[in-house]
């Protein structure tokens, strides 16, 4: 349908509630949307003359025809959106997603162990308390038991280092215990290590009480240095205590949400306290919309009503237009009374404004970095003659097998930086032998498959689905031969007609230029920026094709040591492999920790058992 029929048909609704569905041309709904009155809001959307911004003038071009669900009252349609929504996940609604993974408390084991933060787990013999799913919680949870507990900070190594220079400044201003001064005794450290763990798993409640027994204990005996030590560390205990800028009650559960936009984007910031602490920071940055108002009208319900658990009080800096109708939602959820309202002085107050600098200071970043990485592409685009800066980038690399076997990393770089969420692994198929023309080939023969599987409906076609997105450029490590290769396997599909080029190394195995299938060749290094740019792509895709190459050959490596014995093929080595991680586990496991493995009998796990002690 056109715009034209489009509006005449939205003229044609009732002045009632309810929810609006818009589709494409492929029947796929792009936008779901709640209407106090659905004739005057979606005749809006196209009616001539109208402006909108960036994100909505695109759903617009983009609509094809469009569906009602007329509802009793404002509240059904809201209830209503947020189901449909969570069910659907249309493109063209706010997708809430911060820039959190999981993050861990990282216990380095010896007789002198560290407490530190950190967003992944490496095999690297650590102990790792977690995942939690703020990072923000696990700093500043991490921060404060080492300032409580007096923890080293420093990079040096314990005992090499005693001695060794003086200690730092945090020794000096009682941040620290000076370890390096080979002062303090192990067990007084391992102590002080135990009851920060003990803080960061169960918080403060108890700790005081503890310490102060210690330190009466310690004084006794004369042992006046320990009990100096613990004195210090009740004192900096209180101190962390005192120092909250903004004391709340032990039972407040609450949210303080606050938003801030710019010219490009809008910016949610959330600042969650839990028993009378802040527990969490959560930032959500929504692009190409400058109507904050219909932001927060939007993402309060999606929030809150997606699984999100509901607190007693959330605290904004306004109130959306379906206040009443959200108010009563969230009742529903949390079963039990919300208070949902904008504090006007007070402590409470406050707290709004911090959660408003958060979300500008957030904006300010962003928008410094959007900014460079967008004159980036627009340098990228006019050194290699693209018609539009590529927003999204991919980026392929062969690594190959000592036995002739391949695999192939994708790695995608969206508005400048990676994007990890669409990266994506390929293992050969068809390719006998080592032959990175044809394996890079298959790779994108698949990629293509896969992006038209997405268009016919075959497939899920959304955000979720890097494969579902059309690249705007295509990076292959490789020369003249690698992107003939791509070029011939890309013509007739989907893909034919995306830019691609080679990436060309150096004899120190650095980017020296781009290339083309026809062997042109497009020098970068003059170009400081983008030789940066292209030579991290390459590096960054390069590193991810040989780590699913090392990953594989360690799991072949397992599976091979765990055949070797008898009664065990490469079926009951998977199993064994994925209960217990690893080969030393699997040889540390007693007979009734085998027998828990699916398809184990007794009898079985007893000739393991005794095989793997032969």
């Amino acid at each position: 349908m056109t715009k034209a029929e489009l509006y005449k048909k939205a003229c044609m609704l009732p002045l009632l509630p309810g929810v609006y569905i818009i589709r494409d041309k492929s029947d796929t709904i792009i936008y779901i949307g709640k209407a106090k009155r659905l004739r005057t809001r979606v005749s809006q959307y196209f009616r001539a003359g109208v402006p909108h911004d960036a994100k909505v003038t695109q759903m617009i071009d983009h609509a094809f025809s469009f569906d009602v669900i007329v509802c009793q009252s404002e509240f059904e349609a809201l209830v209503l959106e947020a189901s449909q929504i969570k069910a659907h996940t249309p493109k063209y609604n706010i997708l809430l997603k911060d820039d959190k993974g999981y993050s861990y408390v990282k216990v380095t084991r010896g007789p002198w162990p560290r407490i530190s933060a950190v967003l992944q787990k490496d095999d690297d013999n650590a102990d790792y308390i977690g995942p939690f799913t703020s990072s923000f919680a696990v700093r500043e949870m991490v921060e404060t038991a080492q300032d409580c507990f007096l923890l080293p900070r420093c990079h040096k190594e314990f005992p090499r280092d005693f001695g060794k220079g003086r200690p730092c400044l945090n020794a000096h201003i009682g941040k620290c215990m000076a370890v390096c001064s080979g002062k303090i005794s192990c067990q007084a450290y391992n102590e002080a290590v135990q009851g920060a763990l003990q803080m960061i798993r169960h918080g403060k409640k108890d700790i005081l009480h503890q310490l102060r027994e210690k330190m009466q204990a310690a004084a006794e005996r004369l042992d006046f240095e320990n009990a100096a030590l613990l004195r210090d560390q009740i004192a900096a205990i209180e101190r962390v205590a005192a120092g909250q800028k903004v004391v709340m009650q032990t039972d407040t559960e609450m949210d303080v949400v606050a938003l801030a936009g710019t010219s490009r984007s809008v910016c949610a910031a959330i600042l969650r306290y839990r028993d009378g602490r802040l527990a969490d920071k959560r930032e959500f940055l929504f692009r190409d919309t400058a109507d904050i108002a219909a932001v927060r009208e939007e993402f309060l319900p999606q929030y809150y009503l997606g699984g999100e658990r509901v607190p007693k009080v959330i605290a904004v800096d306004a109130l959306p237009s379906d206040s009443e109708a959200l108010n009563q939602a969230l009742n529903q959820a949390r079963g039990s009374k919300v208070e949902l309202y904008v504090p006007q002085r007070g402590d409470v107050a406050k707290l709004v404004t911090m959660a408003y600098t958060n979300a500008v200071e957030r904006l300010g970043r962003e928008s410094g970095r959007y900014t460079r990485e967008e004159k980036l592409l627009e340098e990228v685009a006019q050194v290699l003659g693209l018609k539009a800066p590529p927003h999204m980038i991919e980026s392929y690399d062969i690594s190959n097998w000592g036995d002739g076997s391949s695999v192939c990393g994708m790695v995608v770089f969206k508005d400048g930086k990676p994007h990890r969420s669409g990266y994506r692994r390929f293992k050969m198929q068809s390719v006998a032998g080592t032959d990175d023309y044809a394996s890079l080939a298959e790779t994108l023969s698949r990629r293509a498959a896969e992006y038209e599987a997405a268009r016919r409906g075959d497939k899920p076609d959304g955000p979720s689905n890097q494969f579902a997105c059309l690249p705007d450029l295509l990076l292959i490590d490789g020369g003249r031969g690698q992107v003939g290769a791509v070029r011939a396997a890309l013509r007739g599909t989907a893909l034919e007609h995306v830019p691609t080029f080679g990436m060309v190394k150096d004899d120190h195995h650095r980017t020296r230029a781009i290339v083309d299938d026809a062997g042109g060749e497009i020098a970068i290094n003059r170009h400081r920026n983008i030789f940066t740019f292209v030579t991290a792509i390459q590096d960054e895709t390069h590193r991810y094709a040989n780590d699913y190459r090392k990953r594989l050959m360690k799991r072949r490596s397992y599976a091979a040591t765990l055949t070797n014995l008898p009664g065990v093929g490469e079926k009951t080595s998977a199993a064994l492999l994925a209960h217990f991680k690893t080969v030393a586990a699997v040889k540390a496991a007693s007979i009734s920790d085998l027998e828990e493995v699916r398809g184990i009998s007794h009898t079985k796990a007893e000739q393991i058992y005794n095989a793997l002690r032969a």
